[in-house]
């Protein structure tokens, strides 16, 4: 193994996490002074706004490793190690870090959940379609085009309908923003363009770690990727909830992995034309954030709240989690092909 090569990758994926997390610092501090400006509920400011600036990292890394590197499968781990990073750690840490517990309420339990469960199903469903549809060398790989990938897409317009009707009756109590509503338009726009530059280096780092060590794109996406861009994700729940803001900080759970699952990850599609879907390694994975998402659902839904024990819960999920895919990684167990 070249060290000197694993330093400089590790050094590059350092800086690059450092630039996600100030350009999306930069972003979300806009987008929530555009909420209060426009009058957002907090689930709806939680689950659209805040969550979709949030997920822009995401967003540009599945767009990157498309175009960029021809390399969908590394979007795709991306997408649903961020996914899984987000359902099991965020919640934890929001617990573990604010005093007695983390409150949620009705909407964010059965609205915003189940219907990121029902995206959930959608992609997994819209992959099988690719490979019954359009197979690639006769095995569990299918071509993914954009006729495809507008059904998850359709179904986010479904969702932010819905978000839309909430507003319809809100009446906010907040005072609006201080200074042009242009200028925090332009420190939203202005942190687009960090987040799209740090997350090149990011994906060029995954990509470097995949050569050196041989391994497919799928798993670098699904842990150095997803762990880096979930960072600003992790940051906004737990200042939301240590804030006293518990139903923005899930909102914003399952808002972002909506986001993710039906815009960022169609969007390298629709942008590239069509793209190679493995679905023997992405539905497993499916099938994990599945699992995660039903036990987060199941302790929300307990008293409405998160608490400590149920935290670590969470916390020790997300540690199997990681271990296992070293133990596929090793060979060890050998639940998900080609991994």
């Amino acid at each position: 193994m070249a060290v000197p090569v694993l330093l400089e990758l590790s050094l590059l994926a350092v800086v690059a996490t450092a630039g996600v997390w100030k350009g999306s610092d930069i972003l979300e501090r806009a987008a929530e002074h555009l909420s209060v400006h426009y009058g957002l509920p907090p689930a709806v400011k939680g689950a659209v706004v805040v969550a979709i600036g949030s997920s822009f990292p995401e967003l540009a890394s599945v767009v990157i490793s498309t175009l960029q590197y021809g390399s969908f499968d590394l979007g795709v781990g991306a997408i649903v190690g961020s996914a899984i990073f987000n359902v099991l750690v965020i919640p934890s840490l929001s617990g573990i870090f604010t005093s007695g517990h983390v409150d949620s309420d009705r909407t964010v339990v059965y609205k915003e959940a189940q219907f990121y469960m029902l995206a959930v199903s959608v992609v997994v469903i819209t992959f099988a379609l690719a490979v019954i549809y359009a197979p690639v060398d006769g095995g569990l790989r299918g071509r993914m085009d954009r006729t495809l990938a507008f059904i998850p897409v359709a179904l986010y317009g479904l969702y932010v309908f819905i978000q839309y009707q909430d507003t319809l009756e809100y009446r906010t109590t907040e005072e609006g923003i201080d200074g042009s509503v242009l200028v925090q338009w332009g420190w939203l726009a202005a942190s687009l363009v960090i987040i799209v530059l740090a997350v090149e280096l990011l994906v060029h780092a995954a990509v470097g770690f995949g050569d050196l060590f041989g391994t497919p794109p799928f798993l670098w996406g699904l842990t150095v990727i997803a762990a880096s861009t979930s960072l600003p994700d992790t940051l906004v729940s737990v200042r939301a909830a240590r804030a006293g803001e518990g139903v923005t900080s899930m909102a914003n759970v399952f808002g972002s992995n909506t986001f993710d699952l039906l815009v960022a990850l169609p969007v390298g599609v629709l942008l590239a034309g069509t793209a190679v879907i493995d679905f023997a390694i992405a539905v497993p994975m499916l099938g994990v954030l599945t699992l995660a998402t039903v036990l987060l659902f199941t302790l929300l839904r307990t008293d409405l709240s998160l608490t400590d024990a149920e935290a670590y819960v969470l916390l020790g999920a997300y540690v199997a989690f990681v271990v296992w895919l070293g133990l596929e990684t090793l060979g060890v167990t050998t639940l998900v092909p080609g991994v």
